[in-house]
């Protein structure tokens, strides 16, 4: 059985309910942990560990800055308290170096926009305009 050389990070691309974006920069906090209870019973010299609550992180996604504002304009929805706001599904799909083929994906439920951060700008810089938006979610799994 030949071994497979792991994926490249560098192809990939958001889905949102609609929204398809394959030009971000960055997608980060793609994560979850689960706390850990410690009990100790009695005279037992030994705690014992359970498993307690599951955390996840949000989700930040950067992207450079051009004149898709979708993304901008769902986080205004909430910033406003737009009634028609709403929670998104949404996936995050790792594609093979030509970005043809899906390699994985992980998908995330009941996200929302909770921050939003205009680009740094720099009169003496030459880098790219970086706007970023971080998802509010309950949960994560690969699929």
């Amino acid at each position: 059985m030949a071994i497979a050389d792991p994926y490249a990070n560098f192809s990939f691309l958001v889905e949102i309910d609609g929204i398809v974006r394959a030009g971000f920069h960055e997608v980060s906090g793609v994560d979850s942990s689960i706390d850990v209870i410690e009990h100790q019973e009695g005279n037992d010299t030994v705690t014992r560990k359970y498993p307690g609550r599951v955390k996840y992180s949000n989700i930040v996604l950067r992207w450079g800055l051009a004149d898709d504002t979708d993304l901008y304009q769902w986080h205004q929805q909430w910033v406003t308290g737009d009634p028609a706001a709403k929670r998104k599904t949404g996936s995050i799909v790792l594609q093979d170096r030509r970005g043809k083929t899906e390699l994985a994906r992980w998908n995330f439920t009941n996200a929302w926009p909770c921050r939003y951060t205009a680009p740094s700008l720099n009169a003496e810089g030459n880098d790219i305009a970086i706007e970023t938006l971080e998802l509010a979610h309950e949960g994560v799994e690969r699929a």
